[in-house]
């Protein structure tokens, strides 16, 4: 790989047993934004390789509900309260089982879903933006009034229209880039609160 992949938050995360060096993007976040508390119900958008689910399962406590789901299927956290699902975010079933999975309305949504690069720029933005507008779908259908969502965005030609709607679905809207974050990437995560839910 290009990028350096045995970097300091790499080893941490070894060191640690965490799945990804990701998780310290998430630790990062919630450290800052206090974005998930004990017994709060949790999907996780993107969740393989499970470090995310690692790092939610620990902060909401087995008080909480944790439910992630990925195109690939994720190895077992062995933790009562998680649960992992095989299916693609843009499929109204595959939200569905996740509804059913978390047996009432999501206290926060976090997505680090990113498509995987076909190396023709063009494409690969219509893609992310895809995925970026569909985590805002399900935070529509899964999240309750109030809640909270972390999501993985790109600087790209689309970025503000997805900032836009944030806006306009949450009370508070941030944008950041946590150390954790590859050097170059172009990476940015929103923080989004207050989730005020549509009528009709």
């Amino acid at each position: 790989m290009a990028y350096e992949r045995k970097d300091v938050h790499y080893r941490r995360a070894k060191v640690a047993g965490y799945r990804a060096r990701s998780a310290y993007k998430l630790i990062e976040l919630d450290d800052r934004y206090r974005l998930l508390h004990p017994g709060d119900r949790v999907v996780d958008l993107g969740a393989w390789p499970g470090a995310w689910l690692q790092v939610a399962a620990a902060r909401v406590t087995p008080r909480g509900r944790v439910v992630g789901i990925d195109l690939i299927e994720v190895a077992p956290l062995g933790l009562p309260h998680v649960v992992c699902l095989v299916g693609d975010v843009r499929d109204p079933a595959a939200i569905e089982a996740i509804a059913v999975r978390l047996g009432d309305r999501a206290s926060v949504l976090l997505s680090d879903l990113a498509p995987k690069l076909t190396g023709t720029r063009a494409t690969d933005e219509a893609h992310a933006t895809e995925l970026g507008r569909a985590a805002l779908d399900v935070a529509g259908r899964l999240l309750r009034p109030g809640g909270r969502l972390a999501m993985k965005l790109f600087m790209n030609a689309d970025f503000h229209a997805l900032i836009g709607r944030l806006r306009g679905d949450f009370e508070q809207v941030k944008s950041t880039k946590p150390q954790a974050t590859r050097r170059g990437s172009s990476e940015v995560y929103a923080i989004a609160t207050g989730y005020r839910e549509r009528c009709g």
